[in-house]
């Protein structure tokens, strides 16, 4: 596959589901140290997350049980980036966490990378 094509929007919301379904899983740290950039950021409320502290951060965190991702929309960047935004829509248990986001994905050694993940609570 070439780095940008007509079906960036699905390919990167693909991506994303990947991260989620990882996290969901128990293994959002070991995907995300796979994924990110090496000079990787998760950008979350009251924390900054660097690629390796991703595995202690997932560990620690209390556990995702569901997500939404709603309203996905894509900005290219350039011939190998885009920027896919959307509003978050997550479980912990009884906790709802809602959110904006925004996941930065770069096409290097041939995939997408995890540059920067920021969220905005709500």
């Amino acid at each position: 596959m070439t780095a940008i094509t007509d079906d960036l929007p699905a390919r990167l919301l693909h991506e994303e589901h990947e991260g989620w379904q990882a996290i969901l899983a128990g293994r959002g740290g070991d995907y995300y140290r796979r994924t990110m950039t090496a000079d990787g950021l998760l950008i979350l409320p009251g924390r900054i997350v660097t690629r390796n502290e991703a595995i202690a951060f997932f560990k620690e965190m209390p556990a995702i049980t569901s997500y939404q991702l709603r309203e996905p929309a894509v900005v290219r960047q350039n011939e190998h980036a885009g920027v896919l935004v959307y509003r978050l829509l997550a479980h912990r248990g009884d906790e709802v966490i809602e959110a904006n986001a925004a996941t930065t994905y770069v096409f290097a050694d041939g995939g997408w990378c995890v540059a920067t993940h920021q969220q905005t609570a709500l």
